[in-house]
């Protein structure tokens, strides 16, 4: 009775008209950010009315398929097309349709700065000849990773996929999993359009200044970043092309210390955003406005420090508030692939030790994660910090470099959740690891390791030091650890 009882209260749950808050609120965002440890301030954001008066942009988007694969008159269906909303307002919409929305959302969304209407662009998306040359192949639907046909008042333009880009992965079984952190590489077309976006948006720059406006900190007295002034166009496409599928460099973060993409399942349960926690996660108009603020809703103020132009100091477009709450909505609604590895004597053993070993005092079930921060090496947190933000003040010796050299520097990772371990692809928060048996190998404490995730611009060996637990182990213990990690 108490089941069917509580069936019943969750069926009307996801039946009753959800009220979608405001992305943008003045009162929300005076707390919201952590402060940067250097400045001992909050950054800066748009004003609530600033934010309201950029325009709107809700257009629908399609799949751009390989010519091999392209179904017969597809393209020609896309060039009679007249524009359509993404999002159709619609206040009494329950949270099953909020869901079902939000993953058309999570599939179509681009960032309009990316768009183009160049014809020679549009033609090269559709030539088998110059996708072969720029080793392009089609997805296992027939598709082109990462492209989008936008279909605009003014013609059809190409376009990048927003979510999907960066969070959509295909499993080694060929399931594909919306929210993991993608393992598709990029090609040649979508990193013309960045590019050509990027310098739309800073119209005017030098492609140095534009990166420093990106990434540089200019409070800091030895800011690395300085060096991108000097150096030639190719050297600065080359640094900020990261190998590794898997990692980047986000806005306000670096080139030189770039993070992986993260895992969005799951996210409904983190107290905080972003690997160094630059954001807290109170509900879902945190994550609403947080997806607002990585698609140009940054001002890039902190303090007295401004990075923008007074001409490039506006909100250029903004996504409806339905549009990010059903996305929002379909993000909390992911759930993890099934997983292959299943509980047996080895990974039984491996929980023991987890739990011997005191792993379950930062990574605590059932998340996985204390859902605290804990600071960077040679981080020293402030006193008030202990009041003000979720902390613990034990630090695992962690790579300081995103914590504390870059705008993301908080002085703190967050604890990430273990769940999903299995999957991800990368470990540690710049995807240094490859795996987990490289995560414990003792080896990666030495100089002359090759890691085998992102070992950083120009570098090929370095030790991997930080977060050493479980290391010193025995192989079988180390090796039954893994058993269970993989089971999460």
């Amino acid at each position: 009775m108490c089941f069917r009882l509580g069936f019943t209260l969750a069926l009307l749950v996801l039946a009753a008209p959800a009220q979608v808050p405001k992305t943008w609120d003045d009162r929300e965002l005076a707390d919201w950010a952590t402060p940067v440890a250097a400045l001992k301030i909050r950054p800066g954001h748009y004003s609530e009315l600033d934010y309201y008066q950029a325009p709107v942009d809700n257009l629908r988007t399609y799949p751009v398929y390989h010519p091999d694969r392209e179904p017969r008159g597809y393209w020609d269906s896309i060039v009679r097309r007249t524009s359509e909303p993404l999002v159709e307002p619609d206040a009494n919409r329950t949270a099953t349709e909020w869901i079902r929305l939000g993953r058309r959302v999570f599939e179509e969304l681009d960032l309009p700065t990316f768009r183009s209407g160049d014809p020679k662009l549009l033609a090269r998306a559709r030539s088998r000849e110059e996708l072969a040359e720029a080793g392009v192949r089609p997805e296992p639907d027939g598709t082109i990773f990462g492209l989008r046909w936008v279909v605009t008042p003014n013609g059809v333009k190409l376009g990048v996929a927003e979510c999907a880009f960066c969070h959509a992965r295909r499993l080694a079984n060929g399931v594909g999993v919306h929210g993991a952190p993608r393992n598709a590489r990029g090609n040649a077309l979508t990193a013309q359009l960045v590019a050509e976006g990027r310098r739309r948006r800073f119209r005017g720059d030098a492609l140095a200044t534009i990166l420093f406006r990106q990434f540089g900190v200019p409070w800091a007295q030895a800011d690395v970043h300085t060096s991108l002034k000097t150096l030639t166009e190719t050297e600065l496409l080359k640094i900020t092309r990261v190998p590794v599928t898997g990692v980047i460099a986000r806005e306000n973060g670096s080139p030189l210390y770039p993070a992986k993409i993260p895992d969005l399942i799951g996210i409904r349960d983190r107290k905080y955003l972003d690997h160094t926690g630059t954001h807290r996660h109170r509900g879902v108009g945190d994550l609403m406005r947080y997806a607002a603020l990585i698609t140009g809703s940054d001002p890039m103020e902190f303090g007295t420090h401004r990075l923008l132009t007074p001409e490039q100091r506006r909100v250029p477009f903004r996504y409806s508030d339905e549009t990010l709450y059903a996305l929002a909505q379909y993000i909390y609604s992911l759930e993890p692939p099934e997983n292959p590895n299943r509980r047996d004597p080895r990974a039984e053993a491996g929980e023991k030790i987890f739990h011997r070993e005191q792993c379950s005092t930062c990574h605590t079930p059932p998340h996985y994660t204390s859902n605290k921060l804990t600071p960077a090496r040679g981080f020293v947190p402030p006193e008030d910090h202990l009041q003000k933000l979720d902390t613990i003040p034990v630090s695992v010796d962690t790579d300081p470099g995103l914590a504390l050299h870059t705008r993301k520097g908080t002085g703190y990772y967050k604890i990430p959740s273990l769940k999903g371990v299995w999957y991800r692809g990368l470990y540690l928060h710049d995807g240094v690891i490859g795996n987990l048996d490289d995560l414990f190998d003792p080896a990666r404490l030495r100089d002359d390791y090759t890691p085998t995730g992102y070992a950083g611009y120009g570098v090929e060996k370095r030790a991997v030091r930080g977060h050493e637990f479980g290391i010193r182990l025995s192989p079988e213990e180390r090796s039954q650890l893994i058993a269970f990690l993989r089971t999460l």
